[in-house]
């Protein structure tokens, strides 16, 4: 199966079955009765996909991710996400909604869709909806419905997108319900979390070597959401929601705890500590530790003398 990137909703939407769009930028179809999606495709598309569906067979793909079958109802997608479609068919009706960037010009929109952090997550981390939550979907969906197809006038774009702008911001608050939701289960997340964090450091390599940091540099989000299989954006909010903070925060905290308990020992000098943890530069170790605790590591160190 040969991936195909589609310049155009007009591409994409024929290759998915669909008729072509009324307006080039914008497109939303029903899924319903025998999927046009049960052919398979892989592909990338230069817009952004909204898309609500319960699948019974088949799979669906985020780069190698397989969609959540059984309880996943809603993803979103950025621009440039590839997606592979193999031999799907709905157990219910859904819909998928098409919108390139330069449809919103001009509205707020435009400039708050880069704040959904749920267009950077993987599709096995989809939005469950509970049947009062899927109304509301359904309801929005239906508005946005009637004003592109029903005689569409100099308002219909900006109604069109007040009802889209709605949907992402109801889709927020229904991911956070989400994570209060799965506290169980999402709830380890900040111990498996700094349990690789920790397993970074202490990890020796075939030389006998002082771990990862020392040789690889500082741990990225992406390596520690990879550890946990996640995406780094889902990582970083269940954390957020579980902590108040971000991935890159706790791991910074990490750092400090740890350069602080290797100046307490004092046998090392704070160029070999930066590099121990995995500074490539101590000056931006001693930097991001004046930050976090309001001296730099010379001034601790000294302090701790005293």
């Amino acid at each position: 199966m040969n991936m195909k990137h589609f310049k155009t909703i007009t591409e994409l939407d024929l290759a998915e079955g669909f008729p072509p769009p009324e307006n080039p930028l914008f497109s939303l179809n029903l899924l319903d009765g025998p999927s046009p999606l049960r052919r398979n495709l892989e592909f990338a598309c230069n817009c952004y996909i909204v898309c609500f569906k319960r699948v019974k067979s088949g799979e669906l793909l985020y780069g190698k991710t397989k969609y959540d079958h059984d309880r996943g109802l809603m993803f979103f997608t950025r621009p440039g996400q590839v997606i592979t479609v193999r031999g799907l068919e709905l157990a219910e009706k859904g819909f998928v909604i098409h919108f390139d960037e330069e449809f919103l010009i001009g509205h707020p929109l435009f400039v708050e869709i880069k704040k959904y952090g749920f267009f950077d997550y993987e599709i096995h981390e989809a939005l469950h909806l509970s049947p009062r939550e899927k109304e509301i979907m359904w309801s929005l969906f239906h508005k946005m419905e009637t004003e592109y197809h029903d005689n569409p006038d100099e308002f219909s774009k900006s109604i069109i997108l007040s009802h889209l702008d709605s949907m992402l911001k109801y889709a927020q608050r229904f991911y956070k319900r989400q994570f209060i939701d799965r506290k169980p289960l999402s709830g380890r997340t900040v111990t498996r979390f700094n349990e690789s964090l920790g397993a970074y450091f202490v990890r020796k390599d075939s030389f006998g070597g002082e771990g990862d940091a020392a040789g690889k540099g500082l741990p990225s989000v992406n390596f520690l959401a990879s550890q946990l299989h996640l995406s780094p954006k889902y990582m970083s909010d269940l954390l957020k929601q579980e902590t108040g903070k971000t991935a890159l925060e706790l791991i910074h905290l990490f750092l400090i705890s740890q350069a602080k308990n290797m100046l307490i020992a004092g046998d090392l000098s704070i160029s070999e500590i930066a590099y121990r943890l995995g500074f490539e530069n101590p000056p931006y170790f001693s930097r991001l530790f004046k930050k976090e605790v309001g001296v730099s590591p010379k001034e601790y160190k000294v302090h701790l003398l005293n």
